[in-house]
């Protein structure tokens, strides 16, 4: 428990999040006796990862920036392991500073600590053929059950709206590959049940101070508009997650399905990919594309470059180094 606020400060260093609102946060996790679901999620997904990479001969570590393990840990471990290059994998699957960039700044800092060693990176992969395909399946699990009448609500983390402007090469990238990923389930959601079902992108787990625009609408707010349209059910699809960490379970779990109940909406959450066979593959195969040398094969669009095009995703506070970049 004691572990809850200097996580919540180390989170939110640098971006004005008002005190009282961490205070608020922390009872989320002293509700849930301080133990947030994403480590023995985390673990799951590193098992699944070492299992599967122990016919390449790699070894698998694991890195965090706020919490134990500490990626300047997994960087020393590597080092006294002798390793020479390494491949990295983000539990995010989108182009974004917080998603991506602020990763690779925390690379260059572990990287500080140590003696250098090569490292790259996978590209975002919110379009492999894994990713997309775990969640279908979790999608069309929820559907059998959920109704014809369903309404799908995509939802993803929030950011500010000039972070989300400036994500992905040109700009707009966070939401727009969030669109596709939404666009290409429903359209294989169509061919499996032959029904195209209503949907939206909505956000949710905002946390910065209120005169900084963020990206709408809240989930929420959109419950409360289907309510009032005359949906009378709600399939809420996290593509923006990876796993089912504090905010899904707080902020969908908890808040957006008390809402639902308030306005007499049934809910409906389908689960993130996780560890999910399918994803874990799709992962090990984009993996191993990077490793020899190759562009990984996509669902839709094309892969983004790796290492990342100069300047991407930048910094909305600070210029900071950051690993896994191109030369101009």
């Amino acid at each position: 428990m004691s572990e809850v606020m200097p996580f919540l400060r180390r989170v939110t260093a640098g971006r004005n999040v008002p005190g009282e609102r961490l205070e608020l946060v922390a009872q989320h996790y002293y509700a849930r006796d301080g133990v947030s679901p994403i480590n023995a999620q985390n673990r799951r997904l590193t098992d699944a990862l070492i299992e599967r990479f122990a016919q390449d001969g790699l070894n698998v570590y694991w890195g965090n920036r706020n919490s134990p393990p500490w990626l300047t840990d997994a960087f020393q471990q590597m080092v006294d392991a002798g390793v020479t290059r390494a491949i990295t994998v983000f539990t995010s699957a989108y182009s974004s500073y917080s998603g991506c960039r602020q990763y690779r700044e925390n690379l260059a800092e572990a990287m500080d600590t140590v003696p250098p060693f090569d490292v790259v990176k996978i590209p975002a992969y919110f379009n492999s053929a894994g990713f997309v395909a775990a969640n279908l399946e979790n999608l069309l699990a929820v559907l059998d059950s959920a109704g014809a009448d369903s309404h799908l609500v995509f939802t993803t983390h929030s950011i500010p709206e000039v972070m989300a402007h400036t994500s992905g090469p040109g700009g707009g990238q966070y939401v727009a590959q969030h669109r596709a990923l939404a666009r290409e389930l429903v359209d294989r959601v169509a061919a499996a049940t032959g029904r195209t079902y209503p949907w939206e992108l909505v956000y949710q787990s905002r946390s910065g101070p209120p005169q900084v625009p963020w990206l709408e609408p809240d989930i929420n707010d959109h419950l409360e508009q289907l309510a009032g349209s005359g949906a009378t059910s709600a399939v809420v699809v996290p593509i923006g997650f990876v796993s089912d960490h504090m905010e899904v379970v707080q902020d969908l779990d908890t808040e957006a399905a008390q809402t639902a109940d308030s306005l007499g909406l049934a809910f409906h959450r389908v689960a993130t990919v996780g560890d999910h066979p399918v994803f874990v593959d799709g992962l090990v195969d984009w993996v191993r594309a990077v490793r020899r040398g190759e562009i990984p094969q996509t669902v839709f669009d094309e892969a983004l470059p790796t290492p990342c095009l100069p300047g991407c995703c930048p910094n909305p506070r600070v210029q900071r180094p950051a690993l896994c970049e191109g030369s101009a």
